[in-house]
């Protein structure tokens, strides 16, 4: 984490993408006030594939059919 005021962060404005890679959180000051946090963006989520979500259920031995009986008969 380091600290920059805001006229050292327009003098490194070109440089800033390394600066946040390399020190993974940038605070901003004006008159020694944290006005913000600068934190490098966090990669998304790859989602799952159609069949790597059948994969990932589990198979009821018991068919949708009975299910819906049941949750009938149960009302």
């Amino acid at each position: 984490m380091q600290h920059l005021n805001i006229r050292e962060m327009r003098n490194i404005l070109g440089k800033l993408d390394q600066l946040v890679e390399e020190q993974q959180e940038l605070i901003i000051t004006r008159n020694k006030q944290e006005i913000a946090r600068v934190l490098p963006m966090q990669p998304k989520k790859k989602r799952p594939t159609h069949a790597q979500l059948r994969q990932s259920t589990q198979n009821s031995s018991v068919s949708a059919t009975e299910l819906i009986r049941l949750d009938r008969d149960e009302r």
